[in-house]
């Protein structure tokens, strides 16, 4: 009974710290910012590198100011920090809906596609706009010429 007891317990503060971290902005950015993530893998990196060329058994004193590989990783690491901290207080990046501004360019994208490939709505909304045409059948007063003769090839 006891074992039941723990375990409901132990599912309780699991659902609380799952809302807790949804609700924070922060974990939400560290959660969908793969940039952020990159950046705080590499601090860290550089940090452990920086770290171990520190503590390799010569002076730090000497390290610190001689050892070019360390400066480099330090410096990697602080601006590793430094981009991860600013994209943090910039808050979590916001996605942009265009809900209707979207919907409008579509409509007028599938009008444009209709009138295109449907020739009967085409002259539909060209009567609408033009007026309807008059149609008329033209009959020719005239005959059509009569062939010319062949000509006979003569003999010499």
């Amino acid at each position: 009974m006891a074992a039941k007891q723990k375990a409901a317990k132990g599912a309780a503060k699991a659902g609380s710290a799952y809302a807790t971290a949804k609700a924070n902005p922060y974990i939400q950015r560290v959660v969908e910012d793969a940039e952020l993530r990159d950046n705080v893998r590499e601090a860290y990196e550089s940090a452990r590198k920086a770290y171990g060329r520190l503590s390799n058994g010569k002076a730090p004193t000497k390290a610190l100011l001689e050892d070019k590989k360390l400066h480099k990783d330090l410096s990697n690491a602080a601006e590793s920090l430094r981009d991860a901290s600013n994209a943090l207080r910039q808050g979590p990046k916001r996605k942009r809906g265009g809900g209707l501004g979207k919907l409008v360019v579509l409509a007028l994208i599938g009008a444009v596609l209709a009138l295109v490939l449907s020739e009967g709505l085409r002259s539909k909304v060209l009567d609408l706009l033009f007026g309807a045409e008059e149609e008329f059948d033209y009959s020719s007063a005239t005959s059509p010429p009569a062939p010319a003769p062949a000509a006979t090839a003569s003999s010499a």
